[in-house]
């Protein structure tokens, strides 16, 4: 009998510790300074709209940062310090006044999503081309860029499954038949000519929205 008791006790607690490591992880951290204080502990960082200013030193704490929002910081350059974040799967730089990422951005090898939407200044053909060097990128948006056309350097991402382009000036659809792995292409809100939008129905190898 002490023994069930004993092995029903340590269920308990390891389904104790493995349900406060899950709302770890999903817990959204607003503040970096409440960050700061324990930054082993943040999975998710969102310190989006706001003025940042994290020395190379601070950003090396974020251990196990999963996720991490950007978005609308008018960031004139990304810190490069951003790129030593081996956990890091999702970024969302979307809203900032950036030119290029940096070349260590392809350090960044766990990374399987970005948003780079409202992006008027940046150099496309080179964020592309260094953004096709990440291993494991499924889903890149580049949605809300004013793009009529894709540099070819789109045609690298192997690996790519989801492609965003909402909220642009395409007249037709991109031609993409080189990224085999892709699965999921969002065209809403382009300039794209209703017959041509038929052409959905045709054997594209993926799913196409309009």
């Amino acid at each position: 009998m002490k023994k069930i008791y004993f092995t029903l006790a340590l269920l308990f607690v390891f389904s104790s510790l493995s349900f406060a490591q899950k709302n770890e992880k999903e817990k959204d951290f607003t503040s970096l300074k409440e960050a700061l204080k324990s930054p082993e502990k943040v999975y998710r960082l969102n310190i989006s709209n706001q003025e940042i200013n994290l020395s190379d030193e601070q950003w090396s704490r974020f251990v196990n940062l999963e996720y991490l929002n950007l978005k609308n910081d008018h960031l004139k350059e990304i810190p490069v310090a951003i790129t030593k974040i081996k956990s890091l799967k999702t970024i969302d730089l979307s809203g900032n006044d950036f030119t290029n990422l940096p070349d260590e951005f392809s350090n960044l090898t766990n990374l399987e999503e970005i948003y780079l939407n409202d992006e008027k200044n940046m150099n496309l053909p080179k964020t592309l081309s260094t953004l096709s060097k990440l291993p494991k990128l499924k889903s890149l948006h580049l949605e809300n860029d004013n793009l009529s056309v894709l540099p070819n350097e789109v045609l690298r991402f192997k690996n790519l499954e989801s492609l965003y382009l909402n909220n642009n000036k395409f007249k037709e659809i991109p031609k993409l038949d080189a990224l085999d792995h892709l699965k999921y292409l969002d065209l809403k809100d382009n300039n794209i000519k209703p017959e041509l939008q038929d052409m959905r129905n045709l054997n594209f190898g993926f799913k196409i929205n309009f």
